[in-house]
């Protein structure tokens, strides 16, 4: 992706990957900070450790609590970001509105954020992100958490206790319910938009089919919007459950494009080449 980005450009740049234990993190960033490396991301199990060793906190990492991109300021300063959670926020707009979606069903209105009620099915890393996206960014009604840890009461409080505190001094922010992993026909009569935001369904890991079943798709509006983070497989059990019951629907490839184009733009101040990035995604 950007190295794709890099080439449309004809930048001189090169993106690799590096192996980083945790001992050798604060080195890593000392390169970023002196200039040796122009900019960093961070993927797990990092993204909460990464916040220790840097100079400043962006507003989309400190209310995430976790950060996947660093910047060098000119003075030498690391500031850490979260393109995570701007790019959930954009893929959820994209999908509810027709207008920016060639061949969305035109009948079908764009999502009315302030009075609608999302449904975020898991509660890690990302999870997080798509709840501050869905309460900071988009205003939602209500946000509604499914977790398979949720049977257990003290885990239950610990993870509203922590969201909580994620969102505080945020504002107004919407009521919090949290639910078994378990479809539920009322709560889906309410929501307009579906986020799966766990690993289900992914290639190598759980085939995916829970994720179905968390769900009660004959409840959801017409109008309901369904977004799967996974993007590898690129139709997941999920997504083609969303698709069967003619839902706005994507897969994880976009959100991946926009927060690597984010963090693009962070780094090198200029416009990223979305498309060039996303059919760069598309080809592998």
């Amino acid at each position: 992706m950007h190295a794709a980005a890099y080439a449309a450009l004809g930048l001189p740049h090169v993106y690799r990957a590096m192996a980083v234990t945790r001992e050798e993190l604060p080195a890593v960033v000392q390169q970023l900070r002196e200039g040796r490396l122009e900019g960093i991301n961070v993927t797990v199990p990092y993204k909460r450790h990464v916040l220790e060793y840097v100079d400043s906190i962006d507003r989309t990492a400190e209310i995430v609590g976790a950060a996947n991109t660093l910047v060098r300021r000119p003075d030498g300063g690391v500031v850490a970001h979260n393109t995570d959670m701007p790019a959930i926020a954009e893929e959820l707009r994209r999908l509810s509105d027709p207008a920016r979606r060639p061949g969305a069903p035109s009948e079908l209105p764009a999502t009315d954020w302030r009075n609608g009620c999302a449904l975020v099915l898991g509660t890690g890393a990302t999870a997080r992100s798509a709840i501050v996206a869905l309460a900071c960014e988009l205003a939602v009604a209500e946000i509604v958490v499914r977790g398979r840890a949720f049977d257990d009461r003290d885990a239950a409080n610990r993870f509203r206790a922590e969201i909580g505190e994620l969102l505080a001094g945020r504002g107004s922010t919407p009521p919090l319910r949290l639910e078994p992993w378990d479809a539920s026909r009322a709560t889906e009569r309410t929501i307009a938009a579906v986020v799966q935001a766990t690993s289900l369904g992914m290639t190598g890991a759980d085939p995916g089919e829970a994720a179905v079943q968390a769900v009660d798709w004959a409840s959801l509006p017409p109008s309901a919007v369904a977004l799967d983070v996974v993007y590898a497989p690129p139709v997941t059990p999920f997504l083609r459950a969303a698709l069967a019951h003619r839902l706005r629907a994507a897969n994880g490839l976009g959100m991946l494009a926009r927060q690597g184009a984010i963090a693009f733009e962070l780094w090198l101040g200029r416009p990223a080449p979305f498309d060039a990035m996303l059919e760069a995604l598309t080809k592998n």
